[in-house]
């Protein structure tokens, strides 16, 4: 199935009371921190729902491929199902793609969120399944944390909000590589997943993004060759933006004579676009930022920092004209 370029579908907004289903697609999950996730969940007002299958384990998969993807098959089928949160990422949403009938999840199309090895699923939907995903808390990592989950953003993506934005600065961790100004559509997610989906049928398309790039425990010289594989492969020729995720880890050791925003800026300084570094979704310290993936956006570095304008609404809600700042906590 080809491509299906934008617009992309815009799955209903999610209320409180709405049932929001919860599914393991790659990597096994504990039981104690999917329950305090559902704790969580539930506070927000929202009726978590999961398969007992969800806790089946085989290697170190949440069960075989076929019930894992059947479990996120009937989840969009499901008409009481509002939303599809993942439990976790880890490895294993790759066996998922040959496994899944595209033509009947996108015949239903649902919120769907996650992040780290979810990547996979989230760019095939949005390109292929031709609806907007969300790169944003999962239960188990995030929920399942006091402080793990950035609400002002959860809500404004997943409640419809028309046009907001976020504002970031150093106090933040964001800072400026490169100051401009670009618009595009919102994409991305973990970069180990970006470029492992490279001469596959299930290729990133990323021209006229603002790309969203972030990972975990990856060393420099891995960033660095991921993203020469990037340009190596033309996915950034025609990048409007980037901006980078808070990095968690990436280092080659605490006292390195370099840091890997200078390795980022040496890799990137003739792709000619703003990037910023630090935007907290994904892998991150705390207070997980909802993305959604499929929408028009504008990024504006500045010394100050990086605005990033949501432009249009992610889901389909009552519409509004006001424009919302979300200021990262």
């Amino acid at each position: 199935m080809p491509p299906i370029h934008n617009p992309r579908v815009k799955p209903a907004a999610l209320k409180p009371g709405d049932v929001v289903g919860i599914v393991a697609p790659a990597s096994d999950i504990k039981r104690d921190l999917l329950e305090a996730g559902c704790d969580a969940l539930r506070k927000l007002g929202y009726k978590p729902f999961y398969l007992d299958s969800i806790l089946e384990r085989d290697l170190y998969f949440a069960g075989s491929h076929e019930r894992r993807a059947q479990e996120l098959q009937t989840m969009f089928e499901r008409d009481d199902v509002r939303a599809i949160v993942c439990a976790r990422g880890g490895y294993g949403s790759n066996y998922l793609l040959r496994a899944l009938d595209l033509r009947k999840v996108a015949s239903h199309p649902k919120i769907f969120v996650g992040y780290s090895d979810i990547t996979t699923l989230l760019t095939y939907f949005a390109d292929t399944g031709g609806f907007v995903t969300f790169h944003g808390p999962m239960v188990t990592k995030d929920f399942s944390r006091t402080d793990g989950v950035d609400l002002a953003s959860w809500q404004s993506a997943l409640g419809g909000q028309s046009e907001w934005k976020l504002e970031a600065g150093a106090n933040d961790g964001v800072t400026p590589l490169i100051e401009g100004s670009a618009e595009g559509i919102l994409y991305g997610g973990c970069l180990s997943m970006l470029v492992a989906s490279l001469g596959t049928p299930y290729e990133i398309q990323t021209d006229g993004t603002i790309l969203f790039i972030e990972d975990i425990a990856a060393k420099p010289f891995q960033i660095d060759r991921m993203l020469m594989q990037l340009k190596l492969a033309g996915k950034l020729a025609d990048v409007r933006g980037i901006i980078f995720g808070e990095m968690v880890d990436c280092f080659q050791s605490k006292d390195q004579a370099y840091t890997l925003q200078e390795v980022i800026s040496r890799v990137l300084r003739d792709v000619h676009v703003p990037i910023a570094y630090g935007l907290r979704s994904g892998h991150v310290s705390r207070g997980n930022i909802t993305l959604p993936i499929g929408v028009r956006a504008a990024m504006k570095v500045t010394s100050d920092g990086l605005t990033l304008k949501i432009l249009e609404s992610a889901t389909t809600v009552p519409s509004s004209s006001r424009v919302e700042s979300v200021k990262v906590l």
